[in-house]
């Protein structure tokens, strides 16, 4: 699986209190290129403005779209209509502080609030509360390094992979049928989603589970989480379809980057394809819909 990570570069040269925000699939190797300078493939706004150290960054974004336009509110969060209530930064106020005074606005904001992201802090958090005000409940924070990181994407950007098991593993069979609707599995159906907490052995259509964990937020179209059926276990969306992707080799995401000015990505899920301004209400889209 690809790492899409947004992060924060806090400068070590003038005090501390620089900043630069930026979107990278290798946060090692970008921090390298930005305290090399522009020869090494750093940025121009952080070339002889360094050293610099990466202060944290925030993954789990489903493609690079919607990475790069979070990056693109942080970076401009003056500009961005996701952030009504973030006030301009003020006289005093250090970049590194501004950046992550926004940041849980960010979060906070629609849609983002919704995906299932995680926020890894690579230097020590400050003292007391890190983020104010507290991201989503359904937010993961973690400290610390990821020293396997490097070694996964390289065999990635290789080609390479693991060495094959001599029997399949038991998720590879796909199960008799839904544990919710209780229709037989089909051949050209898509992968179940499973229970990642062993032995549970629940296995689900997305979409029956989808609306099973909707259940108490009937206007909303994407779920945080739920009681898995079977073992009760309380289950993050984001850690099934994570489970759920790591059952594949590779997963490849397509996708433009195109004018934050036009609107946010998850707009289009709202409407139709063909549907816009000035051509009616849309039809209510389903998660089938999404999934599909």
């Amino acid at each position: 699986m690809s790492l899409r990570a947004v992060y924060l570069l806090r400068s070590r040269h003038g005090g501390g209190g620089g900043a630069y925000v930026g979107f990278t699939v290798d946060p090692a190797r970008r921090l390298r290129q930005h305290n090399g300078g522009r020869r090494r493939g750093g940025a121009r706004r952080t070339s002889g403005r360094g050293p610099w150290e990466m202060e944290l960054y925030v993954y789990g974004f489903p493609s690079d779209v919607a990475a790069l336009r979070f990056e693109w509110a942080w970076q401009h969060p003056a500009a961005s209509r996701r952030l009504p209530d973030v006030t301009p930064r003020r006289p005093r106020e250090r970049p590194i502080a501004f950046a992550l005074r926004v940041l849980p606005h960010l979060l906070r904001a629609p849609p983002w609030r919704r995906l299932p992201l995680r926020v890894r802090w690579l230097r020590p958090p400050p003292p007391g509360p890190a983020l104010g005000p507290a991201p989503p409940p359904h937010v993961v924070v973690e400290e610390g390094a990821v020293p396997e990181l490097r070694t996964r994407l390289r065999r990635h950007a290789r080609g390479t992979r693991p060495p094959a098991r001599d029997t399949p593993p038991a998720e590879a069979t796909p199960p008799p049928a839904c544990d919710l609707c209780g229709e037989p599995w089909e051949a050209e159906a898509p992968p179940p989603l499973r229970c990642p907490r062993p032995p549970c052995a629940m296995a689900a259509h997305p979409p029956c589970l989808a609306q099973r964990f909707l259940r108490p937020e009937p206007g909303e179209l994407l779920p945080l989480g739920g009681a898995c059926p079977r073992c009760h276990t309380y289950l993050l969306w984001g850690d099934l379809i994570r489970h759920h992707r790591g059952e594949r080799d590779e997963e490849e995401e397509g996708a433009e980057l195109e004018d934050p000015a036009l609107g946010h990505w998850t707009d289009a899920l709202l409407q139709p394809e063909g549907a816009g301004p000035g051509t009616g209400p849309a039809p209510k889209t389903t998660f089938n819909d999404l999934f599909n």
